[in-house]
């Protein structure tokens, strides 16, 4: 057995075992499915046995696969601790925030305001994240704080709510439904739509409406990672979409117009962190945002 494997390798090798779908622990990974297949082929070259069992319709984890991986978890929460404390040891405070495209301009510098003062020593790095990962960089570990809007494909998430927003419609100035005051989203579901790119996940079918579709599948006109191309393809009568009240306020432009859906439940950004994952300098930033949340009353899975 070549004992001289990585640790990226084993990273893939615990994503494939928890999602046993190599396309979805592709998305986690942000890597191409055809890199991760590659991948794992070469960790099990390197311990000299299978680890899954592959077929056209699913995947399953061997014997072996099964017993080691427990080892593998551990291991890696291990490594995961020590980079923690080594960078606590040498004084590197940097913490990186995440932050959804369309939050950040309006909340994301607020929560950060003073921390300056209060935190001297510590550098933060944001980042702005399209649809395509809605989950502000938390999922792949990019981040180790994120402003986001619920809901997301992230395991152990904790969050706190921010600001709670209505749902809308963003539809062409030219469309028939665009005069109205106020549309039910009944009024919407057979309107061609423009959607999150699939690896949103579970915040794609949110802002498709799914749950109100019931057997009737979205008219899916075109995907857009950005409210710049989502809009830009709207006033372009590609299709409409649904989003949040704020829309009108930051991205308004000639073309479209934005209609308040009322029967659709609120929609909410929230601040956000994975439980057990966060550094002493993450915890210390993180309590200094929740301080400046109205009425935060403390964490909420």
């Amino acid at each position: 057995m070549n004992r001289d494997v990585n640790l990226r390798l084993l990273r893939y090798f615990e994503a494939v075992a928890t999602e046993l779908n190599y396309r979805k622990a592709a998305e986690r990974l942000y890597v191409s499915q055809p890199a991760l297949s590659v991948a794992i082929r070469q960790l099990e070259r390197q311990i000299g046995d299978r680890l899954f069992n592959r077929d056209t319709h699913s995947v399953t984890l061997t014997a072996i696969g099964r017993d080691w991986l427990p080892h593998v978890r551990s291991a890696l929460r291990e490594v995961d601790a020590a980079i923690d404390v080594v960078a606590d040891l040498v004084g590197n405070a940097e913490v990186r925030v995440g932050y959804l495209t369309g939050t950040g301009a309006d909340l994301l510098f607020e929560l950060l305001d003073g921390v300056e003062e209060v935190l001297p020593e510590m550098s933060i790095v944001t980042t702005e994240f399209d649809f395509g990962d809605p989950s502000a960089g938390l999922a792949s570990g990019e981040s180790d704080i994120g402003l986001l809007r619920p809901p997301v494909d992230v395991p152990d998430l904790e969050s706190v709510v921010v600001e709670e927003e209505s749902w809308v419609a963003c539809l062409p100035r030219s469309h028939r439904l665009a005069d109205r005051a106020e549309l039910r989203i009944e009024e919407l579901l057979d309107e061609p739509i423009i959607v999150a790119p699939e690896s949103a996940g579970r915040w794609r079918s949110y802002w498709m409406a799914d749950d109100a579709r019931g057997s009737r599948p979205a008219v899916v006109a075109a995907e857009a990672a950005t409210y710049e191309a989502e809009t830009t393809l709207v006033a372009r009568g590609v299709g409409i979409s649904f989003t949040t009240s704020s829309l009108e306020r930051l991205y308004s432009r000639p073309g479209i117009h934005i209609v308040p859906i009322v029967d659709r439940p609120a929609s909410y950004t929230a601040l956000a962190w994975r439980a057990g994952r966060l550094s002493a300098p993450a915890r210390q930033l993180l309590e200094f945002m929740l301080r400046r949340i109205p009425n935060s009353t403390g964490p909420q899975s």
